[in-house]
């Protein structure tokens, strides 16, 4: 699987401030690749000096075998770039901003038109013919990912796509992106809401003021940061010191030799087990547990 972005020792700084601190990565082909952190980690910088919009204060920044601090015209075509806000030109309506984008992309019309309708018909956008100014936020939103998708980039590099929607529409934009990937689009992707996160990324990045916390899947992320606890739920013709729901006692334990004993004694004694359940910390609780920690 070949490496589509490298980062080495980047560094941004703001007069001063540094924004990014040496922060070293990579993405593969075809991944979902998270970057999540508080407001200020740098997020949006990363991902603005990833598609050449921002030049790194040092460091290095190959895009698809290209280094994008000197010569990003070549990675510039194969990616879709969407930033957190992307107001449009109102007075124009769907089909109209979208032909004008696909001429900047230097797309023949014919082409333009097909590839327009079919991206209107994958994000189910019944928008022909009103002006973009007429839409909601969430129809908005498709339009500007569709500019995105135009010219059929083979990396996405998307800033909170899913800011400020109503929760089925930022779904089914987490499962379009789902189908992308499946289609073998690479795709970076920065997120507040760390379900939609946890449920589409193949890797996840953590920054925190600027700096690279960890890098990992979320399962292996579970192994360090994580708990995981078992839950058994029975049913016994005895007065037992457990948590008791209706007619089954519940216990939990994280303890493997303690689930053990009790489905020892389940078994001995003839008792209904209901369930064996396993539970397991969520990104988000993981997340809490990292950005609360002290350096």
């Amino acid at each position: 699987m070949s490496t589509i972005i490298k980062l080495e020792s980047l560094n941004k700084l703001y007069r001063d401030f540094p924004a990014v601190k040496d922060l070293n990565l990579e993405v593969k082909e075809g991944e979902i690749f998270g970057i999540i952190g508080h407001n200020g980690a740098g997020k949006t910088t990363v991902l603005k000096m990833i598609v050449g919009l921002l030049a790194p204060t040092s460091g290095t920044i190959e895009v698809m075998g290209h280094d994008m601090t000197k010569d990003s015209t070549d990675a510039k075509k194969d990616i879709g770039y969407l930033p957190e806000e992307s107001p449009l030109y109102e007075n124009m309506n769907v089909q109209e901003y979208l032909m004008f984008f696909s001429e900047l992309y230097k797309l023949p019309k014919k082409e333009a038109k097909e590839r327009i309708n079919l991206l209107l018909d994958s994000l189910k956008l019944e928008a022909k013919g009103k002006y973009t100014g007429e839409l909601s936020k969430g129809m908005k939103r498709k339009v500007a990912i569709a500019r995105t998708l135009l010219h059929d980039p083979k990396l996405l590099v998307l800033d909170e796509p899913n800011s400020g929607l109503d929760p089925l529409t930022s779904f089914f934009i987490i499962d379009y992106l789902k189908k992308l990937s499946k289609e073998g689009k690479t795709i970076v992707i920065s997120a507040h809401n760390l379900f939609h996160v946890e449920y589409i990324c193949d890797r996840v990045a953590i920054l925190k003021n600027g700096e690279l916390v960890v890098c990992d899947t979320v399962e292996a992320m579970r192994e360090t940061f994580g708990k995981r606890e078992y839950e058994v739920v029975f049913q016994a013709d005895a007065n037992l010191d457990y948590e008791r729901k209706e007619e089954n006692y519940i216990f939990r334990a994280a303890d493997v030799a303690q689930i053990a004993s009790l489905l020892q004694k389940i078994s001995e004694n003839n008792w209904a087990l209901v369930d064996l359940s396993v539970q397991q910390s969520a990104l988000e609780e993981m997340y809490v547990g990292i950005m609360t920690e002290e350096k």
